[in-house]
């Protein structure tokens, strides 16, 4: 397992001599066969910025670092992929933060490149080669020709063509999950928010959040186009808006309206699940999915990088529930930190919080964050560190009726996948 690394030009070489290593949380470890897979496909490489790569030698074992000269490389995986470490690096300058991705550890072993991930969910469906440009382009024009006061179409366009953001294209093309964004506002303050920064804050957000509110009739006209099949989703809360169900009163009328003319397809939300009263009324509005995103069933963990306003994750947790009771498919969007998420009392928590929620699907995202800022700001370690690939395989042994991936799925989906991990 060779050390790969960047020239200041971002060529990137591998060393024959220096064995790779691979960092959880603020620990560089070793790097273990079972944790390599092939570089797949649609993965990109990046070099890190303000690092330097750190090795072992392997003469002496001793872990070293590389040259100033050179950077640490990463890669930044698709979806489907969980990443099991991090790179092996040291900052050159701790004042500054590297851009807001999941970083994963590469090395050249056996005449290609390998990463430490491991295959959680079938990537077909959200391989970037599955999206062909020109037919994209093609229906972004239909659909803002069709409804050219549609602000929304003009919007999700931006996202589609310029970010290049799969949920955006899909719902262009009219298939499989798109999205339907209806928030500019938020009642948490994430730290590393992707569509908002504090001009203060050293981060700078990958994208913009949207800046108005729509109307009822755009957003009817959006779920109308995307629930054409039996297995399409449309989903409120994507990364270019804040919490989508502080906007409940327009989600609970377009629902009322979209059920009124079709049962095709499923209704999904993205949501931190804060606002429960919200939460409880959209599901009784006629929601099929729900999506949670939480970072830690601990307390101090999850205010720590939320920093929510007006709630609670015990708020969270009565939103779960309520939704799983009224037969809603509940998922939690797990961002995952190798050393961190593989914590013993990280784990624990999160095992009793599932079992309660009665959640069905347990989605496992990538963290994108600046390592050094996120291990500042939260709890340290207070057990052992199991690592990521054993921390899965308690899961699955503790969870045995809860399914490991990394997108949604709607209920039909989900069974094919059960019976396929079964």
């Amino acid at each position: 397992m060779n050390l790969i690394y960047a020239d200041q030009k971002g060529n990137v070489y591998d060393h024959p001599q220096h064995v790779a290593l691979g960092r959880s949380g603020d620990m560089i470890v070793e790097l273990m066969e079972d944790e390599l897979i092939p570089l797949p496909e649609g993965a990109t490489m990046v070099s890190l910025p303000f690092t330097r790569p750190v090795y072992m030698d392997s003469e002496t074992s001793h872990m070293l670092p590389l040259s100033d000269e050179y950077s640490a490389v990463g890669a930044l995986m698709p979806q489907g992929y969980t990443r099991l470490l991090l790179p092996a690096y040291v900052k050159t300058d701790k004042t500054k933060f590297m851009p807001l991705f999941g970083y994963t550890a590469v090395v050249w072993k056996n005449g290609g490149f390998y990463v430490a991930a491991k295959l959680t969910d079938d990537p077909h469906r959200w391989d970037p080669n599955n999206c062909d440009r020109n037919e994209l382009e093609l229906k972004v024009n239909e659909l803002t020709s069709r409804y050219p006061e549609n602000r929304l179409y003009t919007h999700l366009s931006n996202c589609a063509l310029e970010y290049e953001c799969l949920t955006a294209s899909n719902t262009f093309l009219q298939r499989w999950e798109g999205g339907v964004p209806v928030s500019f506002s938020c009642n948490a303050s994430c730290h590393g928010c992707i569509s908002e920064q504090p001009a203060d804050s050293g981060f700078v957000a990958p994208q913009t959040r949207m800046n108005f509110k729509p109307h009822v009739e755009e957003v009817v006209q959006v779920m109308l186009e995307q629930l054409r099949t039996p297995d399409s989703i449309i989903s409120f809360g994507q990364g270019c808006e804040g919490e989508p169900s502080t906007q409940a009163v327009t989600i609970i009328e377009a629902i009322r309206q979209v059920r009124a003319q079709t049962q095709m397809g499923f209704i999904n939300i993205n949501t931190n699940a804060g606002l429960t009263d919200h939460i409880r009324a959209i599901v009784d509005a006629g929601l099929n999915m729900m999506r949670v995103s939480t970072i830690s069933a601990l307390d101090d963990h999850y205010n720590a990088y939320y920093k929510p306003r007006g709630y609670t994750l015990k708020n969270v947790e009565k939103s779960l529930r309520y939704a799983t009771d009224k037969g809603v498919l509940t998922s939690i969007n797990y961002l995952i930190f190798p050393g961190v998420t593989d914590r013993e009392e990280e784990m624990e928590a999160m095992i009793e919080f599932v079992r309660r929620s009665g959640l069905k699907l347990i989605q496992m995202r990538n963290l994108n964050i600046d390592p050094e800022t996120y291990l500042n700001l939260i709890p340290k370690a207070q057990g052992e560190i199991y690592g990521m690939k054993q921390m899965i395989e308690i899961f699955r042994e503790e969870l045995p009726d809860v399914v490991l991936g990394s997108y949604s799925h709607d209920p039909q989906s989900l069974q094919t996948k059960i019976r396929s991990e079964v």
